[in-house]
């Protein structure tokens, strides 16, 4: 019987050894790194690159976050020289489980060496880099690798930005976020930051490692306040764009809101940026109980076909407004238009006089009877896999050379079944800017956390516009994250999308 016991034990020790093994990790080593870390790097296998925000935890709940070529620089003084198991999780991609559920490798962590782990990717999107905020690639500086050229490890005190707007103006790429966090306060600039970058040329300079932002700034090199407005509470610029003239002169326009909270607006209008005080400068005042007049969301021009004129429309998510294309149109609140159901007609027209038919509200009008769902609705968005419908909460529209449609990239409205409230990103396309847009398929998850207010960039795109860009705020907040993640949080991630990728099929007609 002794016998039979410790054969038991051989095996019951063997199976466990067996299960808790990786079954689909692949680990190679890396190149040298400098002393005191081992260096671990996460990649995409099926593009060799680097992959942002992966988790990578022990046993005793130690955990670290990869930078944006997907290095972790650990030095533990107690696990160095020996077996250390790591958890390996980041949102859309994932290994599979061991006989244990559990989901990571083990190493062997030694000063001076490295290791690789393969990571498969999920999404349909692939996360490239954090364009913003501290230490983008901290652990790669750690451990002397080779930086991208211009990257700052810390650009002009900036911790974190919130919400993207950007456009080609005069030969660069002009960027503004709204509340920024800086490393010197808590209480950061409240009033919009904007930056300038290189405008690529056949695609260069690529954005892949990130973004050269040359950052508006005070005398003290600190960032400037861009929408400087008398009166208390933050001042959001949103529906940015540019306004070429006949004379090749070019002029930024954007929608800007005075905050007392995050749902009272105390003022509203139009501000325009002034190249000689290098800020945007009041230059209309709104009704501000009638806030869909003004730009708003993500803007783009394109060309009515009834009447042939050029309008500025307002993605927010969905192309619900517009305004002519001159500025006296722009200044005038009157001027703007809104894309409405008319019950008479049974078919969508252009208003002056009421509000826009919100997603919402046209899903009520379907299910009253008042629109068919097959010839009319306009925004009766679906899952191509599941059927089930898709409630958009931001979004951005472009045309796309390369499909020769207009794309929408937009983050949903989760309900209680979907794995976050504001982290679902989808993909569809439609023949006109006002849709119908119909199937979509998700391209990218954010499990309990929010990716909010995402926007394409057309510029940046390749192949004929078969390789697109998009990046969102990645946040905690409207989320059910227990603790943000470390700089990471309130900051932009970059992603890229091939619209050749099989899985988009389903949304492309």
């Amino acid at each position: 019987m002794p016998c039979f016991r410790s054969l038991a034990g051989v095996l019951t020790t063997l199976i466990a050894t067996i299960l808790l093994l990786p079954t689909s990790a692949k680990c190679d080593k890396g190149p040298k790194v400098h002393d005191p870390f081992f260096g671990i790097r996460v990649v995409d296998p099926a593009t060799g690159n680097g992959v942002p925000l992966v988790q990578l935890k022990t046993t005793n709940e130690v955990t670290y976050w990869t930078d944006s070529d997907g290095w972790v620089a650990f030095a533990e003084p107690g696990l160095m020289g020996q077996e250390v198991y790591f958890q390996v999780a980041s949102p859309g991609y994932w290994l599979k489980p061991d006989g244990f559920g559990f989901r990571g490798v083990r190493l062997h962590p030694e000063a001076g060496a490295s290791a690789t782990i393969e990571l498969p990717r999920y999404n349909v999107a692939e996360r490239l880099c954090r364009l913003t905020g501290e230490g983008i690639y901290r652990d790669s500086a750690l451990l002397g690798l080779p930086l991208p050229a211009r990257m700052k490890n810390l650009n002009a005190d900036v911790t974190g930005q919130d919400s993207v707007q950007v456009v080609p103006y005069q030969g660069k790429l002009f960027w503004l976020w709204g509340d920024t966090n800086i490393a010197s306060y808590p209480l950061g600039n409240f009033q919009t930051t904007c930056a300038t970058s290189p405008l690529p040329v056949a695609g260069q300079p690529s954005p892949e490692r990130g973004v050269p932002f040359e950052y508006f700034t005070r005398d003290d090199g600190r960032i400037r306040s861009m929408a400087p407005l008398a009166g208390d509470g933050p001042v959001w610029l949103f529906g940015l764009f540019n306004l070429a003239g006949d004379d090749g002169s070019e002029t930024l326009y954007a929608h800007f809101t005075r905050h007392k909270s995050l749902s009272e607006v105390v003022e509203h209008g139009v501000m325009k940026f002034d190249d000689e005080a290098g800020v945007f400068q009041k230059v209309a005042n709104f009704d501000r109980n009638e806030l869909w007049r003004g730009p708003r969301g993500n803007a783009f021009m394109a060309k009515d076909k009834a009447d042939q004129r050029n309008y500025i429309y307002f993605a927010a998510p969905f192309a619900y407004t517009r305004v002519a294309a001159d500025e006296a149109s722009i200044l005038d609140q009157h001027a703007y238009e809104s894309f409405v159901f008319d019950r008479q007609e049974k078919k969508y027209v252009w208003r002056r006089d009421v509000p826009p038919t919100s997603q919402k509200e046209e899903q009520k009008l379907v299910e009253q009877g008042s629109i068919d769902p097959h010839t009319a609705a306009r925004y009766r968005l679906q899952d191509a896999v599941s059927g089930k419908g898709v409630i958009m909460h931001g979004g951005s529209i472009a045309w796309n050379e390369h499909r020769q449609k207009w794309i929408l990239i937009g983050n949903q409205a989760g309900d209680k079944d979907a794995p976050s409230y504001l982290g679902e990103v989808w993909y569809a396309e439609a023949d006109s800017p006002l849709g119908p847009w119909s199937s979509a398929v998700k391209i990218a998850t954010h499990p309990q956390y929010s990716f909010y207010n995402p926007r394409q960039h057309p510029f940046f795109s390749t192949n004929g516009g078969r390789v697109v860009y998009f990046e969102g705020t990645y946040t905690a907040m409207f989320s059910a994250a227990q603790s943000p993640t470390p700089r990471y949080d309130y900051n932009q991630l970059l992603y890229r999308l091939d619209l050749s990728d099989a899985k988009l099929k389903a949304a492309q007609k």
